[in-house]
């Protein structure tokens, strides 16, 4: 039997992705790092000279110091090799650590089969709920304007909300699309002196039904000890969906 891991481009791995994110069916956190230049590096992996999957290897930005398997897929054809596929990966690449959301099943297996000190960077949201709540009196919620957001384009504005208390921006947020179409990633920030009053809510409320309304799905995540903000997250409908796990590979 001959499993072999070899170093190539996008282009080459293409379209096993686009099979890898159909099957996912959910925002895929790290997918927009394959569009950057120098930031990973692509396998394709094969059994007796057949594709049967790819892996890829986050190799700048937070994991410069520390390259990570990010992405590993096997085609359903040739899953009863998984492990020494990504035992070929993992040899071919020398990555030292492995990063992946567990929503992911095969990548999670991998990780839970090679990996040790396991740590959770973040948890996963998908939207599941209808919400209707509203803000108080005087308070609205609008588009920032170009003097309040400087440093977005007034394309990215659209995708921006702030929550006006007559005339003191109080929150804010808005949508990144750093997640494979159709997913956005919504954020959102509350001004310490006016936490705990639902603003954010309101505004995770209202960047999801931008959202919809402009055919994008919307996601969310946060830090796993951050109560505050999955709070937030729930009640405006979102429910938990999974984690990111990293760990370092033995």
């Amino acid at each position: 039997m001959g499993i072999t891991a070899e170093r190539t481009d996008l282009d080459a791995i293409g379209p096993l992705r686009d099979v890898f994110r159909a099957e996912m069916r959910c925002q895929i956190i790290h997918d927009a790092i394959h569009r950057r230049p120098g930031w990973t590096h692509e396998y394709l992996l094969r059994r007796n000279g057949v594709p049967a999957g790819y892996g890829s290897v986050a190799m700048a930005g937070p994991w410069r110091e520390r390259p990570a398997v990010y992405e590993f897929y096997v085609l359903p054809d040739h899953r009863s090799h998984v492990f020494d596929l990504f035992e070929a990966l993992s040899t071919a690449s020398a990555a030292p650590a492995i990063e992946m959301q567990t929503n992911d099943v095969i990548g999670s297996v991998a990780l839970h089969a090679y990996a040790r000190n396991v740590t959770v960077e973040a948890m996963l949201f998908h939207d599941r709920l209808t919400t209707s709540h509203s803000l108080p009196p005087n308070v609205v919620l609008r588009a920032p304007t170009a003097a309040e957001a400087p440093d977005s384009p007034s394309e990215d504005r659209r995708w921006r909300v702030v929550v006006d208390a007559e005339g003191d921006i109080v929150a804010s947020g808005g949508v990144l699309f750093h997640y494979n179409p159709p997913y956005g990633d919504i954020y959102m920030d509350v001004d310490e002196r006016f936490r705990r009053r639902g603003f954010g809510t309101v505004i995770v409320q209202e960047l999801k039904r931008l959202c919809y309304d402009r055919g994008f799905i919307p996601g969310a995540r946060c830090r796993v000890d951050n109560a505050a903000s999955r709070r937030t997250l729930q009640r405006a409908g979102f429910v938990p969906c999974g984690h990111i796990l990293t760990g370092l590979l033995r």
